[in-house]
Order: C-alpha cells, then sequence, then structure tokens
C-alpha cells in the first residue's frame, strides 16, 4: 500500500474537523481513521479483519494522541497483523501481563504479608515504617520475580550509607522474609537477601544503658519520684521500674487486663514480643498507682493514653523524654534498661531463682523435658517476688542500701516444699553476690535480649 494511500489526513484537517449531528470518520487509510462524535468527541480507531472477523482496535483520544502518534501505533499494530497476530488481543494480554505483574509488585507482595503477621501493633507499626519508607521508593513498584541481589542491595546501601547501619540490617531481614513469603505462594523463586550475607557493614552493638548500683538506683527513684511530669506520663514512669516489662507493653496496657481481684494484670498473647500470654503480678505499690491515675484515665481503654486522643495510647517517647528532663540521657539509663536493672539486682542481690526471673521477664523458661512452662509457672513464687522487689526499691529510695529479703521471705524460698516443688525442679540456690560482677550479668541479661531480638525478626 503506498504513502499516499495511507496516509491521507494532514495535521489541519485534523484540528479543524467539527462535530456533527451524527457520528462521521476522516479516513487515514490503511484501516486507520478518526470518529467524530455529535458532542465533540474525538477518537482514533483501526479497523482490521481478522480470522475472517471484522474488529476494531482503539488508538486513543484526540488531541491527547497526535496525528503523528496514531500512526505509530496503527503501523505496530499492522505489523503484528502481518505475523498473524491479533492486535486487539495482544494488548488484552499485555494489559493482563501489566496487571499480574502490579499485583505481584514487591509491595503489593509486602502488604500481603505484613497483613498475615500476627505481631504486637507496635511491632506491626515498625514494619510498615521500616518498608514503607526506605524499600517502596526504590523496589516497591518491581514484580519481585524481577528483583535481583544487585537491585535490592542498591536499596540497602541507600539507607547504610547514610550512616544508618541497623536499619539496614533491619530492612534486609524484613526484605528476606518478604521473599520467602513470595516464594511460598508461588510468585518468585528465590531470595535475593541470601546472596548478600555480608554485604553490608555490621553495626557496633549498643546495649540498652541500665543502673544497676543500689545506690545510683536508689538516686533515680528519688528524682522519679520528684519528677513535675503530668500525671499519666509520671504513673508510667514510677511503674516501669517495678514491673520491668518491654516499655511499648507498659504503653499499651489497658484497663481491661487489670484483675483487681487477683491483683494481676493479665497481658494477651497479640500483644506480647514472643506471642505468649503472660501475668504480672500486681504488688501493693503499682495497685496504688494504678488506683490513683484511674481517676484520670478509668472511663478510657488504655491506662496511659495519649495527649493527641484516648484512642491512642502514651508516645514511646513519654517516658523516656520524663527521663531526659530529669538528666538521665540514653547513654544513662533507658525504659527498657530497667529490664537489665530488675534481672541483675534479683539474681545477685536479692538472690531470687533465674527462672523466677526469666519468667517474670517474659522469656522463655523450659523444664528438665525442655517443655516451656505455661504462664501460670512459678506464679506464687514470682508474686512475692515482685512484692519483696517493690519493698526493696522503696527502701532504695529512701536511702536504704541495705535492704535485703527478711529471714522469712528466704526461708520461704529455700523451704523443702519449694525444693521439691516441679516448678523448681531446675531452680538454682541463691547465689553469693560476690560469685559475678553486676557488668558481667548485665552483659549476659543484654546477649540474651538481643537472641531474642532476633528470634522476634526472623518470625
Amino acid at each position: 500500500m503506498s504513502k499516499n494511500a495511507m496516509e491521507k489526513l494532514s495535521a489541519i484537517e485534523v484540528k479543524q474537523a467539527k462535530p456533527k449531528d451524527k457520528t462521521y470518520k476522516l479516513a487515514d487509510g490503511g484501516g486507520l481513521y478518526l470518529q467524530i462524535t455529535p458532542d465533540g468527541g474525538m477518537y482514533w480507531r483501526y479497523q482490521y479483519r481478522f480470522l475472517g472477523k471484522q474488529k476494531s482496535l482503539a488508538l486513543g483520544v484526540y488531541p491527547e494522541i497526535s496525528l503523528k502518534a496514531a500512526r505509530k501505533t496503527h503501523k505496530e499494530a499492522r505489523l503484528k497483523l502481518a505475523d498473524n497476530i491479533d492486535p486487539g488481543e495482544a494488548r488484552r494480554q499485555e494489559k493482563l501481563t501489566r496487571t499480574e505483574a502490579q499485583a505481584n509488585s514487591f509491595e503489593a507482595v509486602a502488604r500481603e504479608w505484613l497483613g498475615r503477621q500476627q505481631v504486637a501493633p507496635e511491632t506491626d507499626k515498625k514494619n510498615r515504617w521500616l518498608l514503607e519508607t526506605f524499600a517502596f521508593p526504590y523496589i516497591g513498584h518491581r514484580p519481585i520475580a524481577d528483583i535481583s541481589p544487585r537491585e535490592l542491595l542498591d536499596a540497602l546501601r541507600r539507607v547504610e550509607s547514610t550512616g544508618k547501619l541497623e536499619t539496614a540490617q533491619r530492612l534486609k531481614t524484613k526484605c528476606g522474609q518478604v521473599f520467602r513469603h513470595a516464594i511460598i505462594e508461588g510468585k518468585a523463586e528465590i531470595d535475593p537477601t541470601a546472596s548478600l550475607r555480608g554485604a553490608l557493614k555490621s553495626p557496633k552493638v549498643k546495649h540498652r544503658a541500665a543502673i544497676t548500683d543500689p545506690a545510683r538506683l536508689g538516686k533515680l527513684l528519688r528524682d522519679m519520684q520528684a519528677s513535675t511530669a503530668g500525671p499519666v506520663v509520671k504513673t508510667a514512669l514510677l511503674l516501669t521500674p517495678i514491673l520491668f516489662q518491654r516499655p511499648g507493653e507498659i504503653r499499651h496496657m489497658e484497663w481491661s487486663e487489670i484483675n483487681w481481684e487477683e491483683q494481676r494484670w493479665e497481658i494477651p498473647a497479640d500483644k506480647m514480643k514472643m506471642r505468649h500470654p503472660h501475668i504480672v503480678p500486681l504488688p501493693q505499690q503499682a495497685i496504688a498507682l494504678l488506683q490513683d491515675i484511674h481517676l484520670f484515665t478509668g472511663r478510657g481503654k488504655y491506662v496511659f493514653p495519649s495527649q493527641r486522643g484516648a484512642s491512642r495510647c502514651l508516645s514511646e517517647n513519654g517516658v523516656r523524654v520524663a527521663l531526659r528532663d530529669m538528666g538521665y540521657g540514653n547513654d544513662v539509663v533507658t525504659p527498657h534498661g530497667f529490664r537489665a536493672t530488675a534481672r541483675t539486682i534479683l539474681d545477685e542481690v536479692l538472690g531470687y531463682r533465674v527462672e523466677w526471673i526469666e519468667h517474670q521477664l517474659a522469656h522463655t523458661v523450659k523444664d528438665p523435658n525442655g517443655t516451656a512452662y505455661n504462664r501460670t509457672s512459678f506464679l506464687n513464687q514470682r508474686t512475692k517476688m515482685m512484692q519483696e522487689w517493690a519493698n526493696y526499691l522503696d527502701a532504695l529510695r529512701d536511702g536504704k542500701h541495705d535492704h535485703r529479703p527478711s529471714v522469712a521471705e528466704k526461708s520461704e524460698q529455700e523451704s523443702p516444699h519449694n525444693q521439691h516443688n516441679p516448678d523448681c525442679l531446675t531452680a538454682d540456690k541463691p547465689k553469693d553476690i560476690g560469685e559475678k560482677t553486676f557488668t558481667a550479668v548485665i552483659e549476659r541479661y543484654m546477649k540474651q535480649e538481643e537472641q531474642l531480638e532476633q528470634q522476634s525478626k526472623s518470625q
């Protein structure tokens, strides 16, 4: 077909075309025409025959698609037809492929994975922030099956180059979990993170600062008592060393979880880091603090609601800022550091059995057969331990650094009843305080916490 037979229209003719009472066509040749409707719509169409059937292919709307652009698309469609390919069906398949690619993009698969994770709300929030901030902008649109190790490494090194080494490592871990989910769902065949072992710089391990010296702890407690923070933040601050649970668990404490009759805090599994329900016996000091704050927040859901609204819990920076305002920076003490404080002093000073302490820290504690104890294990012993711990903190706050458990309390721990109690099968006897230094114990505790955190990340 000659060029003259193919290109009958000029750009001026197309521009000057006006609507009429009925729809009409301006033919350009070779099946390409401009369809003009009474309401002024102008549509490029390609009319062709395939396998004996008359068909029409939409090529766009004028003036968004110019005459020159319409001719180019028309030519591509004619070439397909010459190869015995239906251009209309080819377009449908291309659209379907794009839709599938979009549905199987890294971001789509990652969001699917996030939706299936049974983690605490705070963990879910952090996971979403990590992926949305550092992964989606660079590889989110890419089909997950097409992402190479090099492409992923480029995204990770963008984070690493800003000095956020730990964030880069966390991002790599989360991306690996997304890729493994994609493999299970048949959306990818390889996990590119497996090829990136050692490719990122390792961050220096930073232990969460904690005070384990009784004299310094006493001063801190006095400063906390004198804090000028608001009632919500101050109560959370004062409860943190008494209960020594994870900061996120304390911030998310709900009134429905407080069992006033049994005097304990019953945390459901979906709010716990290790996904197991947990019981925290409440000493009298904690009960008194909760009763006081109940006057302020008892009608709402959270014990410690956010200042921005009762539907949200206290910010993760609430207690941290209160400590900083008292002159205690993150290099001296952190809210999480009170767990190490309790772990060290309960073991080394008060001589409580390690498994009681570990269970109260919500760490996994196993019996001699390797079976994890349930949430009520050692509950009587832990209840007495928590009261003694609160009493000890009161004594430190009042300047009595030599406070120890009473003879009756020590006898209770070492009684034949406890020694033959199934809950105490693996119990160690109270240790001499000189057996280990605080530094050694604190390092051991921090290592355990880091191992638990890595286990949680890999789930």
